[in-house]
């Protein structure tokens, strides 16, 4: 009886291993995934992925040798095992150095040669793996899972890779002695204590052919599901502090989409593999064929667990990763959804125009907005014309007759005018209905009309607005690239993050171009900027009578001319970027002012705004390259 136990429990203990083994397979290949998705320019994140490549070789060798009869595909699967553990103490090695490079100790040419020998001996490994001078035969009798007899090369391999694993393991500890902040050292913590993984992985497969694993199959088989739940704690953690690696992205940001990758990939297909492995095994078990139970479950396991996931992972997160900041990214998680594209805009214009139509029962209606060029067609439903866009843009719309709110009849078509009320009612766009002039209107339906067309302004009005948003994202994207690149670069306190010279320096001279010129009339990023160490700057402050103010406004005024095109000046498309900084910047107008004058919409301005800066900072860095460097006369001879 005691002994019938012991075969139950040690099934048990079998089956849970097995299921954890392909765990760890399913979950090293879901973080490989994610570390080519993320953060790939990173070399620790490549390293770790190299890692992954490994333990995804071995684990998912090591999984099918259980379920395999067959002698020869058992044989290719221990060797490719064994090739995974191969190819690890280099890649370890290389993690553990790109690591330490990250703290301000770059890697030089002990270090280097270490790390190439590394992969010199692994090689040497691989091919006598590939000769069959690594390992001996096959063991089937007597023992848990068959494996490969170790030989003389075998042994070599352990003590190398001890030394190999001493050597990475030395690089950890400096990369942690020479974090300095409590930050820094808490996540140089999780990545070290992650990185046992690896090692406690491939342990049992130096360990096969022991004496411990021959005598007792429960033993060997309770201790490997044990090694491969540490394993998946280990890798998971190791991960999460990797993906802090080289990614510009807020800690939020980074901890939610590892959250999400995590539930969505590892643990969904691990827990849909457990359940089909336990199905057919209790088949196995009671002698009957559950074949056809396998997809059903499967899929159920897959629906049920997403589920699970769309229901309470948003909920996870803002507990878990949002903290203080809640109700910030609650608003910003909410504009997210409640933006309207000029797509989503269109759409629901054209739902207005569409109870518009089958309130008045007419063939079709349209809206135009009012644009510097004049009406410009945004919607429309049914039959309509193009009279409208042939109204001007100056045209003023009066009242045709006595009903709510001035109605114009213009070709045969019945327009209506949409006014923004909270800026003396502008003019922003007209409602026009097509074949509707000589038509009574009821009051009611007059009361319609008017009910859709507040809406109609109110989208207008937003979709106005929102272009101003996205203009002014557009305008300091460099700003905020700036600081995700510092923020990425100081993880781990390296020293020498906040040293190290930004991604381009011409973004740090269209940004102080971009201050002096809002400070042109007044103000102290006139003068306040490292623009004034130029020595084009300097030279303008001696003819200036070190007057800053006047000389940067004349280094300023230089560089404008150098864009401005040649012969007298008109409102083309070839003067845009002149007359933009000239009118905005220099007459100081305002940005609605300025649009209309050049005929364009504000969000455009601003996109053009930011060519112009530039054009304007690239004539500054030419001005400062011929000062310093001056083109010498030709020789005479």
């Amino acid at each position: 009886m005691f002994e019938l136990l012991l075969e139950w429990v040690e099934a048990v203990f079998r089956t849970l291993s097995q299921i954890l083994m392909a765990g760890v397979a399913v979950t090293a290949f879901s973080l490989l995934l994610y570390a080519l998705a993320f953060n790939l320019r990173d070399r620790v994140a490549r390293s770790f992925a190299g890692i992954m490549i490994c333990v995804v070789i071995s684990f998912t060798a090591v999984s099918l040798v259980s379920t395999n009869s067959d002698g020869g595909i058992t044989r290719f699967l221990l060797l490719l095992q064994w090739a995974g553990v191969i190819l690890l103490p280099p890649i370890y090695l290389q993690f553990s150095n790109a690591v330490l490079a990250t703290t301000g100790k770059p890697s030089k040419g002990k270090r280097l040669i270490a790390i190439l020998l590394a992969y010199l001996i692994s090689g040497s490994f691989l091919i006598l793996l590939l000769l069959g001078w690594f390992v001996g035969p096959v063991v089937y009798d007597n023992v848990p899972v068959p494996h490969l007899t170790p030989v003389t090369a075998t042994y070599l391999f352990a003590l190398y890779y001890l030394a190999a694993m001493a050597a990475s393991w030395i690089n950890f500890v400096r990369s942690y002695r020479r974090a300095v902040t409590s930050t820094s050292r808490r996540r140089m913590g999780y990545l070290i204590a992650g990185a046992v993984a690896p090692v406690i992985g491939s342990l049992p497969f130096l360990l096969f052919g022991s004496g411990i694993v021959r005598i007792n199959g429960l033993v060997f088989w309770g201790l490997t599901g044990l090694s491969n739940t540490i394993v998946i704690i280990l890798i998971v953690i190791m991960s999460y502090a990797v993906a802090f690696f080289g990614t510009p992205w807020p800690d939020r940001v980074v901890k939610g989409r590892l959250f999400k990758w995590l539930m969505r990939g590892p643990f969904t297909a691990s827990a849909t593999l457990g359940v089909v492995t336990v199905i057919r095994r209790a088949g196995a078990l009671f002698g009957q064929d559950y074949t056809a139970l396998v997809p059903i479950f499967m899929v159920a396991t897959i629906l049920l667990l997403e589920y699970v996931i769309v229901l309470f992972a948003p909920l996870g997160e803002r507990y878990l990763f949002w903290g203080k900041d809640s109700n910030e990214l609650q608003i910003i998680h909410q504009m997210e959804d409640r933006l309207l594209t000029n797509n989503d805009l269109r759409q629901f214009l054209e739902m207005i125009l569409s109870a518009v139509c089958d309130r008045l029962q007419v063939k079709g209606a349209y809206i135009a907005v009012l644009t510097p060029d004049g009406f410009e067609q945004l919607a429309s439903v049914g039959i309509t014309n193009a009279a409208l866009l042939e109204l001007p843009g100056n045209a003023e719309v009066q009242p045709d007759r006595d009903e709510p709110e001035a109605a114009l009849v213009w070709k045969n078509s019945l327009i209506i005018p949409l006014q923004e009320q909270e800026h003396g009612r502008n003019l922003i766009g007209l409602l026009g209905i097509p074949d509707c002039n000589e038509k009574v209107l009821e009051t009611d339906e007059w009361s319609t009309i008017e009910i859709l067309k507040e809406r109609a302004v109110l989208a207008l009005r937003d979709r106005r607005l929102q272009e101003d948003i996205f203009a002014n994202i557009q305008e300091y994207a460099p700003d905020i690239a700036v600081i995700e690149h510092l923020r990425a670069s100081a993880r781990y306190g390296n020293t020498s993050a906040l040293s190290r010279e930004l991604p381009e320096a011409a973004d740090d001279v269209i940004k102080w171009v971009r201050d002096a010129l809002t400070h042109y009339w007044g103000g102290p990023r006139l003068t306040e900027t490292p623009l004034m160490k130029f020595k084009a700057v300097q030279l303008a402050v001696a003819e200036n009578e070190g007057n800053q103010a006047n000389a940067m406004r004349s280094v300023i005024k230089k560089a404008v001319e150098r864009i401005r095109p040649e012969g007298e000046r008109r409102y083309t498309a070839d003067w845009i970027l002149y007359n933009i900084i000239e009118l905005k910047f220099l007459e100081g107008k305002k940005v609605r002012e300025v649009a209309l004058r050049l005929s364009m919409s504000e969000a455009d301005l601003y996109r053009k705004q930011r060519i112009a800066i530039e054009a304007v900072a690239r004539e500054i860095l030419e001005m400062e390259s011929q000062v310093l460097n001056p083109v010498r006369p030709a020789s005479s001879d």
